[in-house]
């Protein structure tokens, strides 16, 4: 499913004529609380509901700019979005990095470890563990390390990653959050 794409600096002056166009970060909260885009709303990607967009939504009117870390889970929700009737939405290219590398305002608080480096730390420690396992114990412990190769690749193939699901689901992803389950409030330092 092909799905829009719309540069930072375009969403920037899209933003600034039109305040009706919602910016959603669907990245974990702690990611969102870590930096965020000026303006943007957190709909975590674990609990994107693109029935939540619908016109009649307080919000606005306009268009729906969907951002992440780099763009995978941004574009995964807006697929979402298009295969539930939403047409008016895009993906905002090279999620977050792009945003800041393009000078524009963004909201600094509380530093995090992003999901992506969580996934390369996990599976470079199982990796890891799996070959020292295997030298040292018992040969069957190779298994572990072949087992994450091809999570890996799979993830690759599929732009789908289930260690990251997994991971975005775990405690230190979820801090920020109030006990109602509403998005969280980062400092408002502007860069």
């Amino acid at each position: 499913m092909s799905v829009l794409t719309i540069s930072p600096s375009n969403v920037a002056a899209s933003r600034a004529k039109s305040p009706a166009i919602r910016l959603i970060d669907v990245r974990t909260p702690a990611e969102f609380r870590s930096m965020h885009a000026e303006g943007a709303t957190l709909v975590p990607f674990d609990q994107f509901d693109p029935g939540r967009f619908s016109r009649t939504d307080a919000g606005g009117n306009g268009p729906i700019y969907l951002i992440c870390g780099s763009g995978a889970r941004a574009r995964a929700a807006a697929e979402k979005c298009v295969a539930a009737g939403l047409t008016d939405v895009a993906v905002v290219e090279g999620g977050t990095s792009a945003w800041l590398a393009a000078g524009l305002p963004v909201v600094r608080g509380r530093g995090a470890i992003s999901l992506e480096r969580q996934v390369r730390i996990a599976a470079g420690s199982l990796v890891l563990i799996g070959v020292i396992l295997g030298f040292s114990v018992s040969h069957i412990f190779f298994g572990l390390s072949a087992f994450v190769g091809a999570g890996l690749v799979f993830a690759g193939v599929t732009d789908t990653c289930g260690m990251g699901l997994i991971l975005a689901r775990m405690p230190w992803n979820q801090a920020g959050r109030d006990h109602q389950g509403a998005a969280c409030t980062a400092s408002r330092k502007r860069v």
